[in-house]
């Protein structure tokens, strides 16, 4: 299968703060798959580390107020085009890029409310399917179909 998954779960550092949500069960159930690691905010050129992205009111803004919305939809696009024949994809929770289901409110209090980043909309209006890395069960058994 050919698989589009978040960079960070690789183990690769390119979250906002430098770091990475390396998940090793995830990497070891994958490796007999193709997978294509993408990342929407360096697609759109942020720089690592980058100011804490949320979404309110439809709009990314940083944690300086900066609405930066433009940007993280061009990067999602471009990460679009590099998936969009996946079979399915497995993107970071929470993420105002890649969240499924439960984004952060907005507030950088860490509150979280139901909703999907920007590339993750781009996705599912294009009907692929989505997991994240909390759905290794899931997963396991889609892959085993």
């Amino acid at each position: 299968m050919k698989i589009g998954i978040s960079s960070c779960l690789l183990g690769n550092n390119v979250r906002y703060d430098g770091s990475n949500k390396k998940d090793d069960r995830l990497i070891k159930l994958l490796e007999n798959h193709e997978l294509i690691p993408i990342c929407p905010e360096m697609m759109a050129g942020f720089d690592i580390p980058h100011d804490p992205l949320e979404i309110r009111d439809n709009h990314v803004y940083t944690i300086k107020g900066i609405d930066v919305s433009d940007k993280l939809i061009n990067g999602s696009n471009k990460c679009f085009e590099l998936i969009k024949d996946c079979d399915f994809l497995i993107l970071k929770s929470k993420s105002p890029s890649c969240g499924y289901k439960k984004i952060y409110d907005g507030s950088f209090e860490g509150l979280l409310i139901d909703g999907n980043g920007i590339f993750t909309s781009i996705c599912l209006n294009n009907n692929l399917k989505i997991f994240t890395e909390n759905d290794y069960q899931e997963i396991k058994e889609y892959i085993s179909q």
